[in-house]
């Protein structure tokens, strides 16, 4: 049986500070050396917060901009430039990129995963594009789900409440032989419509069903994973006939271990995705990905991360009166190389990291992206560090093929001239645990973009053409910290500053980006009331949008949990317990608000 996820608890700060993490240099470093702003929310993070769905996960992550818009429907993005298609936010799950090309992207409604099968989410704030490559703009989302041994016997989650209708989910685990482990999950769930700010019905239910395996060897010095999802389910709409959305996927992911400081790995992946919007579009999308990576120390002072690699990814396009992309199949492929040297200045206190991406588009050719990091440690317990980091947003078809309405005269037509956006980003940062019950770390930045999407009148005309037409820059602050106040109980919380100056040139007009809260504040609190009962809540502040005339809010969210016995877990949830409801964002008309919830949830593991 697996173990307890509350068994985390009992993890010293300092134990925690120790978990290897991998996002930040595609190699296992400590979390207290990464040099970055990074948070972990971790397998008793999501656990203890009642979290029913990913999106709900990152909540917990103070260097993340979190909104829902809809029933399904999110905003998310880290340091500004938060839209209903963020675009400058690079999302993973066990390395396979979800992000789409149709408009740079993550549709969330899709990504999926059982939740109690995610070791840690990986939250960068800050650009990632030497490592990860376009997209990885403003910041990284690694979602890491649990290795196969962890995941042995059977689990049995079932919930019911007021927004979230019901869930169900099951997962069997199990040997294969004395090498390799499985594990098989299925899980529906039923989520009810929002309410306009009138009360009345925003018709936007939803239901979505999916089932996923997974598989991991290990023989000698090789590892081997494969695993895969498949996912349907509708949207209800007021207007239309219900939207439908599907998919599947499949990795395999081979690892060797060359030397106790040097390895192997290649991983190749394939995605299905369709979504059918009746009015607003039906695009199917098939992506094949296939990338290498090796690390090597050529020296004692220097290690070395580089790799490559392909992706293909092709769109059908179903247009309509009102919205069209043309040409209505395309096939975007995309080469990369990239190398990284860590080099060690003074052992065990200063560390310089230096690399480059070099990634190849088919609409704006070679993209460059280095970056170049200090380290030092001047106690064993600090880590102060700093950055300098380029990393662009390549076009997307929306960008350079969209139309709209779908037949002429347009009002909007897409950019065929159309450049990437880019980020010159320099960071400060500093993290220190004082004692073995505090920790904090204190984050700055100051970015500089040019070339952000913007519309423009052509002359004589009645037409709008995507261009790059703003420019400007951005500068905040992050910190987070945590505090054990007893071993039974613990406190976190976080809080995010920022300012942005943007400029439009003569003529342009901004596309709706950067709609965002210039304060955020979160204050999370963890207690065991018993050996069996636990109480958690969390309490949040945003300021208001001033863009879309969004007003601040406070919400608070409570969880009590009831262990009944070794098997059986009993969670009550409460969701926006300050007021009847309230809007996260979108603009004034008809825009959804989020209304207080309950949720009763019971986990059976055997």
């Amino acid at each position: 049986m697996e173990a307890d996820p509350a068994s985390f608890a009992e993890l010293s700060l300092e134990e925690l500070s120790n978990i290897e993490i991998t996002s930040v240099s595609k190699r296992p470093e400590k979390l207290s050396e990464a040099a970055a702003a990074i948070f972990v929310i971790t397998r008793e993070d999501i656990h203890r917060s009642g979290a029913a769905s990913i999106p709900e996960a990152l909540r917990m992550a103070p260097n993340l901009q979190v909104a829902q818009i809809n029933s399904s429907q999110y905003a998310i993005t880290a340091r500004g430039f938060n839209t209903s298609t963020a675009n400058k936010l690079l999302v993973l799950i066990d390395g396979r990129s979800v992000y789409t090309p149709l408009y740079s992207g993550v549709f969330w409604d899709v990504q999926d995963v059982l939740m109690e099968d995610i070791e840690r989410i990986e939250v960068i704030s800050g650009p990632g594009g030497t490592l990860w490559g376009s997209n990885a703009v403003n910041g990284v989302i690694n979602i890491i789900t649990r290795h196969t041994n962890d995941t042995q016997g059977k689990l049995v989650t079932l919930s019911a409440g007021n927004q979230d209708r019901g869930s169900a989910g099951f997962r069997l685990g199990g040997k294969l032989s004395d090498e390799g482990t499985y594990r098989i999950y299925a899980k529906h769930s039923e989520h009810d419509d929002t309410a306009l700010a009138n009360g009345a019905s925003a018709f936007d239910s939803w239901r979505k069903s999916q089932a996923g395996f997974r598989t991991d060897w290990k023989k000698g010095n090789d590892s081997l994973t494969l695993q895969g999802d498949a996912y349907t389910g509708s949207i209800d709409s007021l207007l239309t006939r219900d939207a439908l959305i599907e998919g599947a996927n499949v990795l395999t992911r081979w690892q060797r271990k060359l030397a106790s400081d040097s390895d192997l790995q290649i991983q190749f992946y394939y995605d299905h995705t369709k979504r059918d919007f009746t009015g607003n579009g039906n695009e199917t999308r098939n992506t094949a990905d296939i990338d290498f990576l090796h690390r090597f120390k050529p020296a004692e002072d220097h290690e070395i991360v580089w790799g490559g690699g392909y992706r293909a990814s092709k769109d059908h396009v179903v247009n309509s009166p009102s919205f069209a992309i043309i040409p209505d199949e395309q096939q975007l492929d995309i080469t990369n190389l990239f190398v990284q040297d860590s080099v060690t200045l003074i052992k065990n206190r200063l560390q310089l990291t230096v690399g480059s991406k070099f990634e190849h588009n088919g609409y704006t050719g070679m993209e460059i992206q280095p970056s170049i990091r200090l380290a030092w440690k001047p106690r064993e317990r600090e880590l102060a560090w700093a950055a300098i980091s380029r990393a662009v947003r390549t076009p997307s078809r929306i960008d350079h093929d969209i139309f709209i309405p779908g037949s002429a005269p347009f009002l909007i037509a897409g950019g065929p001239n159309f450049e990437s956006e880019t980020l010159l980003a320099y960071e400060l940062g500093y993290r220190i645990q004082p004692n073995a019950r505090t920790s904090l770390s204190i984050n700055t930045f100051y970015n500089v973009y040019k070339n952000i999407r913007t519309a423009t009148l052509i002359p004589g005309t009645s037409t709008f053409v995507i261009n790059n037409g703003e420019k400007g820059d951005t500068y905040g602050v992050e910190l987070w910290g945590e505090l054990a106040l007893t071993d039974a109980w613990r406190l976190k919380a976080g809080y995010a500053f920022l300012q942005e100056d943007l400029q439009l040139a003569d003529g342009s007009l901004s596309t709706g980006e950067a709609n965002d809260a210039k304060h955020r504040f979160l204050l999370r609190s963890s207690t065991d009331l018993s050996s069996t009962v636990g109480l958690d809540w969390t309490l949040t502040h945003v300021s208001a949008l001033t863009r879309f005339a969004v007003p601040a809010y406070t919400s608070l969210d409570m969880r009590v949990g009831w262990k009944v016995n070794k098997q059986l877990e009993i969670s009550f949830i409460g969701r926006n317990l300050l007021d009847n409801q309230h809007p996260e964002f979108g603009t004034i008309t008809n825009r959804s608000e989020i209304q207080r919830s309950g949720l009763v949830r019971a986990t059976w593991q055997f």
